[in-house]
């Protein structure tokens, strides 16, 4: 059949579309004001802070391996189901944190069921969409990720400065991600045969080592976006003295996502991964380089599209780089590759971002990204690029 003609807005791929933007949401109507509540709830220091959001990224890395096992070694909507359902509770342990430490414990163990069900829905998402729309297919499924992480931070702002309330903002991320649990629960899947062969332990069924190269510049890229999102606000509150432009800021980063998203999906279908990948990398690489480097409203604002720009073709270009590397059996493991490396990007970004910060100051913080992200760049250039057109199956 006609590539063009398979249907691609199958049920199945709508709901998981669904679940996707509730889950990242959720998460992310938290991250701009988390700094804020940890300074003026616990008067917690500018590392300290770094040093509490970075821990989510941590368990996140260290459940990833695991999660992409289990979903290609176990029938998957089980295992995407129960980790929904842990992730959702845990919302709670925000509401109850009556310390720095029992909050640090809850946000850092609310990485674990985050991280595997990205990889689960992701995973899931692959399944129900028809082989020759799948690159484009991954290309729209990641709007529902990059609209949470840049509408979610806007909302949260909102309604911080509506309400003045944390534990409603708290309430409503719980509710939210509930939605995402009750959608996902209605999916119709196949049962898979398992291969009991596959539950073979060894480093390649927790990550790719073929995307080594890819996840490497991801890591890179995911320290630039640690480094903005969880310190955007304080930033301009601080510093810039921009005390309601942040939700402006993730509404124009939300548009250049969705437009870099939708321009992209024909260079997709078309297999052009490194095309989009370039493009990508370099146009976030002159936004951050905008955002420190013009620091007044005109430099703010315009590097919000420009990172929304590059991340919208960057990301669908990675992953699908990172899955056509490995086996179909393998899918699981090269989603939750591809998303360690952001983890540990976010994760590193947030404490390095919080140490840099409070010895130099958030400009030497910021200028940090710059230099990170063109090393990200360089590294796909010198040696990612051709790893990738070596060595994929696809």
């Amino acid at each position: 059949m006609p590539a063009q003609k398979e249907k691609l807005w199958n049920s199945n791929y709508w709901k998981v579309m669904i679940a996707n933007f509730t889950l990242f949401f959720a998460f992310y109507l938290l991250t701009p004001l988390l700094p804020i509540y940890l300074s003026e709830h616990f008067h917690s220091s500018k590392d300290m802070i770094g040093l509490v959001l970075s821990g989510y990224s941590v368990t996140a890395m260290l459940f990833r391996p695991f999660s992409g096992f289990m979903v290609d070694n176990f029938q998957r909507k089980t295992v995407l189901l129960t980790t929904f359902f842990i992730f959702f509770i845990f919302f709670a342990g925000y509401l109850l944190a009556g310390t720095l430490l029992l909050f640090a414990v809850v946000r850092t163990l609310h990485g674990g069921p985050f991280g595997a069900i990205t990889v689960a829905n992701s995973t899931v998402a692959i399944d129900v969409l028809p082989s020759s729309r799948r690159n484009e297919g991954i290309g729209y499924y990641g709007l529902g990720n990059n609209l949470g992480m840049a509408l979610a931070p806007s909302v949260g702002i909102f309604l911080y400065h509506l309400t003045g309330s944390f534990d409603a903002i708290f309430i409503l991320a719980m509710a939210i991600a509930g939605v995402g649990l009750a959608v996902d629960s209605t999916l119709k899947l196949k049962p898979r045969t398992i291969d009991p062969s596959g539950r073979t332990i060894s480093l390649d069924r927790f990550f790719l080592l073929k995307g080594l190269w890819l996840a490497s510049n991801m890591l890179c890229f995911g320290f630039c976006f640690g480094v903005l999102s969880n310190y955007l606000a304080i930033y301009g509150k601080e510093v810039m003295h921009i005390t309601a432009g942040t939700g402006a800021w993730f509404m124009i980063l939300a548009a250049g996502l969705i437009s870099s998203r939708l321009q992209g999906a024909k260079a997709l279908r078309e297999g052009r991964l490194v095309h989009n990948a370039a493009w990508g990398m370099l146009i976030s690489l002159v936004g951050y380089t905008l955002f420190i480097a013009v620091p007044n409203s005109m430099g703010y604002y315009g590097s919000a599209i420009l990172i929304g720009l590059g991340n919208g073709h960057l990301w669908p270009a990675y992953q699908n780089m990172t899955i056509n590397l490995g086996t179909n059996a393998q899918r699981g493991t090269a989603n939750s590759t591809i998303l360690i490396s952001w983890d540990i990007g976010m994760g590193l970004g947030c404490l390095v971002g919080g140490v840099v910060a409070d010895w130099m100051g958030y400009a030497a913080a910021f200028w940090t990204t710059v230099a990170v992200n063109a090393i990200g760049v360089a590294g796909f250039f010198l040696h990612a690029k051709s790893h990738f057109l070596r060595n994929k199956l696809r």
